[in-house]
This record gives C-alpha cells, sequence and structure tokens, in this order.
C-alpha cells in the first residue's frame, strides 16, 4: 500500500496514543492462536483455508448479498470456529460435510467492538468440514465505497471498489481477518447488466453480456488482499502477462502512463526472483480512492493522480509491484510486523526505479524517504513507542500504524544492512528469503533469527555495526541512519536560495525535484507566493503531487487566491496522502479553519469511508459541524 501522509496523520497517532481506551479481543489460552490482537479467529483450533463466495452486487442499495462456503481445517477437539464480521447482517449459517448439502448451525454473535466488529462464533458438528454463511453487508461497510456516475472520470455508470487492508475485509466477506491466515477462493459476482466485475484473482477482459463474472485464486492469500471492482471498465494489454484496467475514457491516457511496467517486472525479477501470482494488472480507479495504490494480487488498484502524462509518479507501480514479493508472498504475521512488509517494498522499490532510472534518481527517492521520516518522528517525538519498527497496536485501529516509521525507517534499515555486508550478499540473502519463505508469514522475532542465520553470522561483527536491535525495539532515529546524498536535490536547493535572493530560472525539472523546490523555499509571504506563482503557474498545475505540495505551502503562508483551487482540488481528489496534510494545514493556520470545514462539508460524501473517518478526527466533525 502506498504511504500515508505525515505531520497531521502523526498528531493524530499522538493525540490517540494518549488518550484512547484500549479495546481488547477476547482472551484465550492459546498463546499462539492469540497472536493477532486484531482477530477474535483461533485458526490454532479451527482455520478456514479455502473460500467460495457467491455475492449480488445491489449498486442502488449499496450492498453486497450472497454466500461465504468455507473449507475449514480443525484440530482434535475444536467443536467451533471463529469469524470477524463488522457492520454485516447474518441471514444464515449451515454446516456441513461436503460443501453441498448442509444443516442449520448453531451460531452466536459477540458483543460488538469499535475497532474489531464482531466474532461470528460457529458450532461444529463431528463430521464439519464446510462452513456456509449467508449475509448482506451494510451500507456504511468500512471497505466499500459505491461511487456515483456523477463522481467517476466518464460520468457514465456507478463503480464499487474495496478497501480490505488493513482489517475491513471483515465488513463485506465474513472471515478470519488476520494476515498470518492465508486461502485459496472462487467466486461468482452477479453484476448489473453492462458493467465489468474484476477481483485479486483471474480476470476477464471483456464485459460479460449477462453480468456473471467467475474468479479463482490458486495463490493463497491473507483477507487484507481479497478486492472486488465493478464498474464500466475497459482493459489493454501492456504485454503478454500484463495489462490495464480503466474505464475507457481513461484508458489510453493509463497505458500510455505505465508502459515501463514489463521491464520493471523483468528487473524485479532479476533482483529477486520469478514472479509467483501470472500476470500483473493495474486498475485505475475512480479519485475518492483513499491510497495511491493497493497490492491487491494479479491486480493492483491505483489512483489516477499518478496519471502525470510524462511517466513522473511511476514509482507507486514500482513499489505496489514489489509488494508482489514484499508482503504478498511473505506476509506480515499480524499488524504489529507492518514493518516487515512495508520497509522491504520500499527498498525493492528503491532497487527497482535505481535499475530503470539510474543511481541518481534513486537516491533522490532515498532523499525523500529520509526526509519523510524525520519529519514523522519529530511530529510524533523521539520517544514516542510507535517510532519503533516493531510495534505494539493491541487496543488501536492498525490504520493508526500505517505511518512513514513501516515504510521508511525499515527501508533504512535494510538499507545499512546492505551498507555493512554488500550488495551483492544482501541481495542474495534477499533472494533465498523470499523463495524460501514463500505463501507463508513473518513475524519480526523469526526475521531477525532468519537474519543471522541466513546473513549476520557469515559477516562478523556486522549485526553489532548495524545495531540492529536499536533499529528494530528503538525508538526515534538510530545514530547511523543513512543520508544519501542527491546532486539532482543539491541543485534544487541552490535554486530555491536564488529565488530567495530575486532570482527567477526556468527549471525542466521532475515532479520530485519541483516538490523539493517548495519545501526548501524560506518563509515566504503571501506577495512571495504570488510572484512565484506568476512565474511558474503553480496553482494551476495539473500533477497530483506538485499541487498538494504548493498548496500546504499556500496555506501557511496565507496566499488566499488558491483557496478555489485548493477546494477544486480536494473535493476531486479522496487521497489521504493528500487530504491529511491540507485539511491539518488549514485546521493550524489562523483564518483557514472555516475554509478546511466548509471544503469538507462539500467534498465528504465523496471520500471513501476510510478518508472520512480519518479527517472527521482531523476536523472534530460531527452532525452539527456541517454546513
Amino acid at each position: 500500500m502506498a504511504r500515508l501522509p505525515l505531520f497531521p496523520f502523526a498528531v493524530l497517532l499522538s493525540t490517540l496514543f494518549a488518550c484512547s481506551p484500549r479495546s481488547e479481543a477476547p482472551p484465550t489460552s492459546d498463546s499462539a492462536a492469540s497472536a493477532d490482537p486484531h482477530s477474535f479467529a483461533r485458526p490454532a483450533e479451527a482455520a478456514a483455508e479455502h473460500l467460495r463466495l457467491n455475492l449480488v452486487v445491489d449498486m442502488e442499495g449499496k450492498q453486497l448479498e450472497g454466500e461465504a462456503i468455507w473449507q475449514i481445517r480443525r484440530n482434535p477437539g475444536a467443536d467451533s470456529i471463529i469469524f470477524d464480521t463488522k457492520t454485516m447482517e447474518i441471514l444464515s449459517v449451515e454446516v456441513s460435510d461436503n460443501g453441498q448439502t448442509a444443516s442449520p448451525a448453531t451460531f452466536v454473535l459477540g458483543q460488538p467492538d469499535s475497532i474489531l466488529g464482531r466474532a461470528l462464533i460457529v458450532s461444529l458438528a463431528a463430521d464439519t468440514r464446510f462452513v456456509h454463511i449467508r449475509y448482506r453487508t451494510s451500507p456504511e461497510a468500512s471497505a466499500l465505497q459505491f461511487v456515483p456516475a456523477s463522481q467517476t472520470h466518464s460520468r457514465k455508470a456507478p463503480f464499487l471498489l474495496t478497501q480490505s487492508q488493513a482489517i475491513h475485509a471483515r465488513s463485506w466477506v465474513p472471515c478470519q481477518d488476520s494476515p498470518g491466515q492465508r486461502f485459496t477462493y472462487e467466486s461468482e459476482v452477479q453484476v448489473p447488466q453492462g458493467l465489468m466485475a474484476l477481483m485479486s484473482a483471474t480476470n476477464p477482459t471483456s464485459i460479460a453480456p449477462d453480468g456473471l463474472y467467475r474468479f479463482r485464486m490458486d495463490q493463497p492469500i491473507p483477507s487484507y488482499l481479497l478486492a472486488l471492482a465493478v464498474g464500466d471498465i475497459s482493459f489493454q494489454a501492456l504485454d503478454e502477462r500484463s495489462g490495464v484496467y480503466a474505464e475507457p475514457t481513461l484508458l489510453a491516457k493509463a497505458a500510455a502512463e505505465f508502459v515501463d511496467v514489463p521491464p520493471m517486472i523483468a528487473i524485479a525479477e532479476d533482483l529477486y526472483g520469478p514472479y509467483r501470482w501470472e500476470r500483473y494488472d493495474i486498475l485505475v480507479l475512480p479519485p475518492s480512492f483513499p491510497f495511491g495504490g493497493m497490492e491487491n494480487p494479479r491486480l493492483t488498484f491505483a489512483t489516477p493522480t499518478i496519471l502525470a502524462g510524462d511517466r513522473s509518479l511511476v514509482s507507486l507501480v514500482a513499489h505496489e509491484l514489489a509488494h508482489s514479493w514484499s508482503g504478498n508472498l511473505v506476509t506480515n504475521a499480524t499488524w504489529n510486523d507492518f514493518w516487515l512488509n512495508e520497509g522491504f517494498t520500499v527498498y525493492v522499490e528503491n532497487r527497482i526505479m535505481e535499475a530503470l532510472q539510474g543511481a541518481e534518481y534513486a537516491q533522490m527517492l532515498a532523499g525523500i524517504s529520509r526526509s519523510d521520516l524525520l519529519a514523522e518522528v519529530e511530529a510524533m517525538g523521539a520517544d514516542h513507542p510507535h517510532t519503533r519498527l516493531a510495534i505494539d497496536l493491541r487496543g488501536f485501529d492498525p490504520d493508526d500504524g500505517v505511518t512513514s516509521i513501516a515504510y521508511d525507517k525499515g527501508f533504512f534499515f535494510l538499507k545499512t544492512i546492505e551498507n555493512t555486508v554488500g550488495r551483492e550478499a544482501f541481495d542474495m540473502f534477499l533472494s533465498t528469503y523470499f523463495a524460501e519463505n514463500a505463501f507463508q508469514t513473518m513475524t519480526t522475532e523469526r526475521f531477525l533469527t532468519y537474519l543471522r542465520g541466513h546473513l549476520l553470522n557469515d559477516h562478523p561483527g556486522a549485526e553489532e555495526k548495524i545495531g540492529v536491535e536499536n533499529w528494530v525495539y528503538g525508538t526515534g532515529i538510530p545514530e547511523n541512519l543513512p543520508a544519501p546524498a542527491s546532486t539532482r536535490f543539491a541543485r534544487v536547493e541552490e535554486a530555491a536560495k536564488a529565488w530567495a535572493e530575486g532570482d527567477i530560472g526556468s527549471e525542466a525539472w521532475s515532479s520530485h525535484e519541483w516538490v523539493h523546490f517548495i519545501h526548501s523555499l524560506p518563509a515566504t509571504s503571501p506577495a512571495d507566493l504570488a510572484r512565484l506563482d506568476a512565474a511558474f503557474d503553480l496553482t494551476a498545475s495539473t500533477n497530483s503531487e506538485v499541487q498538494a505540495a504548493w498548496y500546504e505551502r499556500a496555506i501557511q503562508s496565507d496566499y488566499q487566491m488558491a483557496i478555489p483551487a485548493i477546494r477544486s482540488f480536494l473535493t476531486a481528489v479522496g487521497r489521504r496522502k493528500f487530504l491529511m496534510p491540507l485539511y491539518g494545514a488549514m485546521m493550524e493556520q489562523a483564518g483557514w479553519q472555516e475554509t478546511a470545514r466548509s471544503i469538507y462539508a462539500e467534498a465528504r460524501p465523496r471520500y471513501h469511508p476510510i478518508a472520512v473517518t480519518s479527517v472527521d478526527q482531523l476536523l472534530s466533525w460531527n452532525e452539527s459541524s456541517a454546513y
């Protein structure tokens, strides 16, 4: 998953840590089964291993209705199985020994928890091998967003998208919603005629006349990688094993933007072994998608905000592709181990982009990561327990752990290992790590044992030089944080200094350099920004990264001429990476709070439920806040 914003989200996380009550999963005597604090399930007793999912999509009613048939594995003595659910209606539960002829089962729904939802506890007969759950989702399901036609690119048909990470899958499929529990699945999905359905599975390339689609996923995945999209969608191949899905009016632009995907796949395979998911396709979603990308196997979900027209933002695609090894193939066992997904992925992304764009480009990306990490730790506080790589999220929504710590501190830990043992040795280690642990889960403790046994023990003194324990369990920034030197950024910083002294030049920069230039500017007045805007027309930029950086600076400098553009941007884009810093800046700037609330009142119905939850908290939004 693409990373989240920095300062306002970190402040929000600090506030939650300080004052929110803890919400615990039910206690269990089986320590292995209760290792995931964000799931009621006890897979060590009874585990769901294969899913047959039959769904009918009601676009008008904003609901899914159907049946989840789970094939289970149970240990001796297990007389029940527990599933996670949230805001859904359980219509019936049956059990069978063959997956066909079923009989009613006794089941109990636990007390609702604001974070975890409700446990569904199903009693098992002696011969039970399948559990059949008929259910209906709620219009309030946190994973589901039904986008009206007016908010799509073509404005022709409504669109449905899901976001299951971290623990939102339980709001649209009753499941054992833990990253440590993998399953295969097959599905039949009925949608309105004229629309295409896609899943994180085998996918069609054309619209079915009857609206009925069938899917298979033969590689085992965790529930957070379960995904569904429905809309007016077309397909264009990039090569024999990769392609692009998008609304027809956006397809050609998207395909042109992603022409580097086939070479990216080849680069990643050369580095870390074969791609294990058969196809790699990308679906461009409506702009309300709350993240930059989501690494659903076979079908990356991507925000349209990366369609810059010059392929300048495709490092996000490299990130989601990298997840095909780090995360999807070797998965964090719990959300406390989230850095094992994202830190590795930022590292692999950087290596892909280095091979594609050169070492200087990779150094520039590493410089961004370092700046993001320093800003995150400064905002959270160097002693904050959530600045550890191995964090404890018990009692918290795991979405709160999606910060620069997992991504960038994790990346620099791995970069420190590489710098210490050498790239060749580290590449061999990573290739072996992905191969030997494929389709399995990993905890922080097991990874450190593996790291020592397969790499560090062969390099005497390396563990002490790296400071492994301090990187993983220590708070704040380690003293040996690498400091990548980017000559391109150095030139940008010189240009920012020259501009402050009255020299305005014309620069042909990448979006990363423009963002760095904006961030490098000294304190600016509204008149300063007006002068800069007159020279470079930044308020009217169509590059989303440049827009977000410029609008944040405009807010901080009280440049009110940018308000119409800020309003237009925030009512068109639902990506949390942009929403949180901009709304946060407005709430911190004198005289802008009412502007923030006015814009949000207009934009809120367009945002995904995940984004709404975050911005509601940031703005202390409630019914009385509405305009």
